[in-house]
């Protein structure tokens, strides 16, 4: 039997690196997407197939609830579409490195956040 294997598996000391973190948080963000875009969808079916459809939507949207839900479904495809960027940039040789793959991830961090914060001011401002 190998004695060098771990003995603790809580997933809550182990230390990440940036790199992973924001992987974990990708593929997330996609997990969170994918039921978003029905919901999404019937939205907008619904405020394109009448005046009250569209009023209705219009009501319901501007309460805070609503509003929190949207910037929840925003902030995630935000961050997926930046990590999504930067996984093309990396396709094409640039930033393949292990130092370009940590500042690849501080970017995509930094940008989503700005992105996130922009959305919430636009929703509350």
């Amino acid at each position: 039997m190998n004695k060098k294997r771990p003995v603790n598996l809580d997933l809550g000391t182990f230390k990440y690196p940036i790199t992973s973190i924001t992987s974990i948080l990708h593929r997330i963000s996609g997990i969170i997407l994918f039921p978003c875009v029905f919901l999404m969808l019937y939205a907008l079916g619904k405020s394109l197939n009448s005046e009250e459809g569209f009023n209705e939507m219009k009501t319901m949207l501007s309460t805070p609830f609503a509003k929190v839900v949207v910037w929840f479904v925003v902030s995630a495809l935000a961050y997926h579409l930046v990590a999504g960027v930067r996984h093309l940039i990396m396709d094409m040789g640039v930033g393949e490195t292990l130092e370009g793959g940590k500042r690849g991830s501080l970017i995509v961090l930094v940008v989503s956040v700005v992105l996130i914060a922009v959305t919430g001011f636009w929703l509350w401002g």
